[in-house]
């Protein structure tokens, strides 16, 4: 079977032609190289690239997984394994060319699960802005449209998975960082309940529960998979969420009448785009079809809820302990010029922002989680809200050079109105690339289910992704036999 060919196939269809006999692990990870050859050049999603250890792996005795042998990447932020390059997007750790010190729960578990790391993927500073252009490595550029956004934090893994360049990428999301590439990037963007995946052994709950990891994939059987292999709990977990009933694959398949409700104006003042509303709403009139009731929920008594400032102290205060943790390690104080103008803006206003300030912030956040948990005892399995507010940015748009940096990240509110939400209940919320725009970019759309249920999700977002396929779509930029010489 051909590179190109190669590039065709979801995880799930790779690790098939392993067990099957028709194609080796060495043979899927020497043609994943070459495709990151071919066009990584032109999306700088790479940037790390891991090709002889990769190689070494594939061709001796891997894990028995159900990936087994499957080319993949890991972003670099997050999940890591020791003595691999661990930047997070940041010049500071890249002068000093900084490794992992040890391996995490999760990339242990995708190696246990088969897959073989073939190369590290780029992301903002420390995973703060809804766009891949840190100064350190350079844009990630959308393989739809090279002079717009792949979305952020996790926009290097979002161009590679889009770009063919491999089928399944890992992902994390504070605020939107696995479903804003998703729905950048046409691809599926699964952000699990709180503590579904562990973020040990270094990390209790990421900044207080706001961050969870997981992975950016084209189909919901990939999806699915991956999460019944890695999900779960891991010694010293601070808690957990509750299990499965059953494997999640085993949802692909199932079929239940549900009550969704329509959301397509955020908890904010910005205004959605009519293009992702529209996308929205036939996404909703595809889910009455398949037998669904659906109606528009009244959510004026959330009104007066301040969703993105008190969001904003508590992502400060993780950037100031991040930003003095990484002094610690290094054995001096970070100074200003020493990261990017946000990254310090943050910071400082994380310092200055009083214990007060933030378990306020805390306890809106958790009055907010149990109002919005009333919707689901007493009127809807799920919601549906387009992914973000508009179609995929140009590049440059979150700029942090003039006078105010946080103007960068508060513009970066508008895009992830609809993400942050599920951030700071916990809950499970997915991102499907069911529309295209007129102009030819992605528009994602958004399930979110209650706490702990990816079972919905994922049940419901197989029917859509029947309903409204997007299997066969292709970025202008892929990684086709045409481009790999």
């Amino acid at each position: 079977m051909s590179s190109d060919q190669l590039a065709e196939l979801d995880a799930t269809a790779q690790a098939e032609l392993v067990r099957s006999g028709e194609a080796s692990p060495a043979e899927l990870v020497e043609a994943a190289i070459r495709r990151v050859e071919a066009v990584n050049g032109e999306l700088n999603a790479v940037i790390h690239p891991l090709f002889e250890e990769a190689l070494e792996a594939a061709r001796g005795d891997l894990p028995d997984g159900p990936f087994r042998g499957v080319p993949f990447v890991l972003k670099d932020l997050g999940a890591a394994l020791a003595g691999q390059p661990y930047h997070m997007g940041m010049q500071f750790l890249k002068d000093r060319d900084f490794h992992a010190p040890a391996d995490t729960y999760l990339a242990r578990r995708f190696c246990d699960a088969g897959f073989v790391t073939i190369g590290k993927t780029n992301t903002p500073e420390l995973g703060i802005l809804p766009t891949t252009e840190p100064k350190a490595y350079g844009p990630s550029r959308n393989p739809w449209d090279t002079e717009r956004s792949t979305g952020g934090s996790s926009g290097g893994s979002g161009a590679a998975v889009a770009s063919g360049m491999v089928p399944v990428a890992h992902a994390n999301d504070g605020g939107g960082s696995i479903r804003i590439p998703a729905s950048e990037c046409g691809l599926v963007g699964l952000k699990p309940t709180r503590q579904r995946i562990s973020a040990g052994p270094l990390v209790g709950d990421s900044m207080g529960g706001l961050t969870t990891e997981f992975v950016v994939s084209r189909s919901l059987r990939d999806t699915a998979a991956i999460l019944d292999a890695v999900q779960g709990a891991a010694p010293g977990d601070p808690y957990v969420a509750p299990p499965p009933v059953r494997p999640y694959v085993e949802e692909l398949g199932a079929d239940a009448a549900l009550r969704v409700g329509l959301w397509t104006d955020p908890l904010s003042d910005f205004q959605s785009d009519p293009a992702v509303i529209a996308a929205a709403e036939e996404a909703a009139r595809a889910l009455e079809s398949l037998g669904h009731s659906v109606d528009e929920p009244d959510l004026s008594e959330f009104d007066n809820v301040d969703l993105i400032p008190t969001f904003l102290i508590r992502w400060a205060a993780g950037q100031a302990a991040i930003v003095d943790q990484l002094g610690r390690i290094s054995g001096r104080p970070i100074h200003e010029d020493e990261v990017e103008p946000l990254t310090w803006a943050l910071a400082e206003k994380g310092r200055s922002d009083s214990a007060g300030d933030f378990l306020r912030a805390v306890s809106q956040h958790q009055r907010l989680t149990r109002r919005i948990a009333e919707l689901y005892e007493t009127r809807y399995d799920l919601l549906l809200t387009p992914t973000l507010t508009e179609p995929p940015p140009p590049l440059g748009t979150f700029d942090d050079s003039g006078p105010d940096p946080t103007a960068a990240v508060m513009r970066g509110s508008r895009t992830g109105a609809f993400t942050a939400l599920a951030n700071v209940t916990g809950q499970p919320a997915i991102s499907l690339p069911t529309h295209v725009s007129e102009a030819g970019l992605p528009l994602g759309i958004q399930l979110i289910a209650a706490y702990g249920r990816e079972d919905v999700l994922i049940r419901v977002a197989a029917q859509l992704e029947q309903a409204l396929p997007w299997a066969d779509r292709r970025p202008g930029v892929f990684a086709s036999e045409a481009a790999i010489p």
